[in-house]
């Protein structure tokens, strides 16, 4: 008869659980400190802007890629043979 109840009872909060996670959204709305969070969430965002890429503008960055990659890796720093020693 005890398991049983213990049963129920993790059955129950379970079921609470998932009621909470469901409506999430609809209970955050109403809670003014998420309110406030969600509000500069959505202002941070609207400073965000889409940057587009022209596909004749792809090959230009690719070269410019390339040849900074070369760049950064002839300034590397190496270790001779002689060195390791």
């Amino acid at each position: 008869m005890t398991f049983v109840s213990w049963l129920f009872l993790v059955l129950l909060a379970c079921a609470v659980a998932v009621v909470i996670a469901a409506e999430w959204p609809r209970l955050a709305s109403r809670v003014p400190s998420l309110r406030r969070k969600e509000r500069q969430r959505a202002k941070r965002k609207e400073s965000f802007r889409l940057v587009q890429n022209a596909p004749d503008l792809d090959e230009i960055a690719a070269d410019d890629f390339a040849a900074s990659v070369e760049r950064d890796l002839s300034r590397l720093p190496t270790i001779e043979e002689r060195d390791r020693r």
